[in-house]
Parts: C-alpha cells; structure tokens; sequence
C-alpha cells in the first residue's frame, strides 16, 4: 500500500502539498478518471475523485456516497472513520493513492484529504495448472493477483513465522513484488542476496515474473534457469518448508523458488504423493529421458559419420539400406528433421488447444512418413526423432525443456565434426558450465558438487518419508530436524 512509502513530517514540507487543482491537473486527458463534487444533507460540500477502472464502483456507491449524501444520521468524518483510511499530505501520496484503487475524499471546509481503499477484486477463478498438471494431490493453482496467491500460500502454512515483505519496482509499471520465507527456518544469508537482487533491479517495465529472475541471475547467458518457476502453491508451501524463498510478482500466476539445483527441475509434485518406490522409479526415468533426449541423435550422427564400425552388424545392414538414397550427410539430414520437429512443436503451441493437439499429432506422421517415401530422411532417423521428442517431455520444468533442444543442437554439431569425442567434449563443457553457476549464490549442483550424501535420498530417487527427518544440509536451514524426536 502506498503509505508503507510515506515520508516523515519533515519530508512533506520539501513536497507539493496535496490540493484540488494539483490532482485535476495530474488527472488531465485521463478518460476513465471521475471526480464527483456532492453536498451532504447538512450542507457540507465534498469532492470524491478517483480512477473508475481501478475502483470497485458498487462498494463506492454502498459504502461511501449513500451514506454520505442521503443518511442525515452520518456525518463527514463519521463515515470517514467508518472506512479504512489514511490521510493525505502531498501531491505525491495522492497520485499514489489513486493509482493504487484508492477514493480520494477532500471535505471543502476544513480541506483535509483522505483516501479509502476500494480497488477492483477484478480476478479469475482458481484453476486447476496447466504446466504442472497432475492427476492426485492439489487442483488450485496460482492467478494474477498476488494477494489471492499469498492467501493460497497462507492457508497452507498457518503460521506466525511466515513472512512477507513487498517491494515496488519498475518506473511505469510499478510492480508488487513479495518476498516470502519462513522465520527461524530460512537461512538468512538468502534473503539478505534476495532482497540485494530485488533492490538492485533498475528497468521499468515488468509483466511476468521470468523478467525479475532474468535481472537477478548472475548467469544471463545461461540456457539453465537459476529460478524455478511454478504456478502451483502446494510447491511453493513445501520449497518454504525445506528451507527455500519464495518471490510472488503481481500481474503473473508464475512464482519464483530459489536457491534452487539443476535437480530441483527433475522433481514432480507428484513425486511425494505416489509410493516412494514408484516415485523413485518415475524420477530415474524422467533423468534417463533427459539425457537420451539430448544424445541419441548426436550418437547417431556420430556413429554413422565416423564410427559405423561400432554399429553391430545387423542393424548396419539395415541402417546401409535406409541411407542409401539420401541425398543429404546424417548432420544435415538430422538437422532439418530436428528444425520441422520444433516448426511442428511451436506451431501446435500457438494454435488453439484442440487444433494445436491434431498439428502434433497428424502432422508429426504425416510429416516423417513423406520424408521417408521422398527420401530426405532414414527410417531408422524417425524413429530416434520420435523417442528423443517424446522423451524430452517427461522433464516437469517447461524451462529445462527448451533448454536441452538447445543443447541437442551443439551436441549434433560437435558431433557432425569430431564424432563421439564431439560429444564427451560437450558434455565436459556442459559439466563445467553446469558447476559456475548459482542460485542466490549456492551451488548449483548441490548436492553432488560439493558433495552432501544425506540429501541424495530425495536427489535421484524419492526415499520413504519417513526417512526424509532432516531437511536437506545444502539448504543450510536454522532448523535441521523436520520432526520433534530426532531418531
């Protein structure tokens, strides 16, 4: 709210102070700004000024005006102190207010103003995610008012140590930004940088929160997100609960979890509702997709370029047979099946739900079929198209997806030159570049470098729970234990 910014008593006598033709000025060429001149049943004439667009008129009309014009029981300052308010001093504080959904009420004779929250509950219903759908565990997902997501986060952590400090950034957009952590749990060093991040955003326009963790990550140039992204409150109740922070941004249903690992992007919410063997079992797949979604067509380029002698024999006679009317070497054969493959995936993205799921579908086929029967594309090649696209999808983190497509292309290239050694060379690169970057400066591949064995129970596999009793060491929590007897 604008008066956590007010100034001391000293301060306001160096500003304009707050008057009638000040605020009609500031208001000037503003089609959706109304100021309403009424007089009171007693005599009394008053000025209400405010943004209709940014106000809830029905309450004004309820709360304020009726009351104010028509009951000859209420006087001026009775149905001031009726509302919630604050007083204002300067030019300032009033533009603020007014920007803010505030009524500005000015009472001619003794000139004082004030203003009264009454802004717009202009907001969607809570749905069910999108991008982190799951079929058991919490349906509600976050909306674009950061107030409704900080309730859906209170109500799962009723507690006193929860806290939030709001921040304003961005000079045209004046942007809501909260920080959310738990007292006594939350390392404080993480929100000492946190808060130095925020502070330190110098830009002046934000509409998603993806634009706030770009200005905090020290590396921009990375293709790895340094901030998860979740639209989902049980995930960020439960990051709170291990130790992490949380970063809401008005306007955006996307909240921001940090510090986090390169791991933390392999994690389902799913994960801590299935069976912990089956939990386990699904997240080795979700590494072994990963990793094959990246390899297996750089391997292919790499063995049927250089090293075919590697090829066992039968499957060389039919991979002979498939390529042996392309017109195309197996870099740049590859390369442009993976290209339509991401035209496919982009187009299917940007069309409506139900025609955008046929494009994939049909025009995945149809598309690999023709290019067999033309002969731009092996038989073999589709095949290692289809299972490197599907595998690629099983990584919860829509982020972490379109980074490894970037990833299988400079594999592919690196491949296309030097063969298998092309692609232990990548993967060297890919390693130390994975190991220089932090999240609010702690490891990114924590907790394998540097090396905590208790957090790998929930690294790699998903141990029962009840052997989950320590909250994770890279975390560096206040409080250890997650439960009272620690045995």
């Amino acid at each position: 709210m604008f008066g956590k910014k007010r100034q001391t008593v000293d301060n306001r006598t160096t500003q304009t102070p707050v008057s009638l033709d000040g605020v009609k000025k500031s208001l000037t060429n503003m089609n959706d700004a109304q100021i309403d001149e009424h007089e009171t049943i007693s005599g009394i004439k008053v000025n209400l000024i405010y943004i209709k667009s940014l106000v809830n008129n029905e309450r004004l009309n309820e709360a304020i005006v009726k009351p104010l014009i028509h009951d000859r029981s209420i006087s001026v300052s009775e149905a001031i102190i009726s509302s919630i308010k604050e007083k204002v001093y300067t030019l300032d504080e009033a533009k603020e207010a007014l920007l803010n959904g505030h009524i500005l009420l000015n009472e001619a004779v003794i000139n004082e103003w004030w203003a009264i929250p009454l802004k717009s509950p202009l907001s969607r219903s809570i749905e069910s995610s999108e991008t982190e759908s799951i079929l058991y565990g919490a349906k509600d997902s976050f909306s674009e008012q950061i107030d409704q997501n900080i309730t859906l986060i209170r109500r799962r952590l009723p507690i006193m140590e929860l806290k939030s400090e709001s921040f304003t950034i961005g000079s045209l957009s004046k942007t809501t930004v909260v920080l959310l952590y738990i007292e006594g749990l939350t390392n404080p060093d993480f929100i000492t940088i946190a808060k130095e991040g925020i502070n330190n955003i110098d830009y002046d326009f934000f509409t998603d929160s993806s634009q706030v963790s770009a200005l905090m990550e020290k590396g921009n140039n990375s293709v790895f997100p340094q901030f998860q992204q979740t639209d989902r409150p049980d995930v960020c109740a439960r990051a709170l609960g291990i130790g992490q922070l949380i970063i809401l941004v008005n306007n955006t249903p996307f909240a921001l979890i940090a510090p986090v690992t390169l791991f933390d992007l392999f994690q389902s919410p799913e994960d801590y509702i299935n069976r912990w063997v089956v939990a386990s079992f699904l997240r080795v797949i979700r590494y072994v997709s990963f990793f094959l979604s990246i390899v297996l067509i750089p391997l292919y380029v790499a063995l049927t370029t250089f090293h075919f002698q590697m090829i066992p024999l039968q499957m060389l006679f039919v991979l002979t047979e498939s390529r042996s009317k392309l017109p195309f070497t197996p870099f740049w054969e590859a390369f442009i099946m993976l290209i339509i493959l991401e035209i496919i995936k982009e187009a299917s993205l940007r069309m409506p739900t139900k025609a955008g799921q046929t494009l994939g579908v049909i025009g995945g086929i149809v598309i690999g079929q023709a290019s067999v029967e033309a002969g731009f594309a092996s038989k073999v090649l589709i095949v290692l198209v289809g299972i490197a696209a599907i595998a690629s999808f099983l990584v919860p983190n829509y982020l972490l997806t379109k980074a490894n497509t970037l990833i299988q292309f400079i594999l592919l290239f690196l491949a296309s030159q030097l063969g298998v050694i092309g692609i232990a060379m990548g993967f060297i690169g890919i390693l130390s570049h994975l190991n220089s970057l932090t999240s609010l400066k702690q490891p990114y591949l924590a907790p394998l470098a540097p090396l905590y064995m208790k957090d790998w129970k929930d690294v790699f596999i998903r141990g029962p729970i009840k052997t989950a009793k320590e909250r994770p060491e890279y975390l560096k929590p206040l409080k250890k234990w997650r439960t009272s007897r620690r045995n």
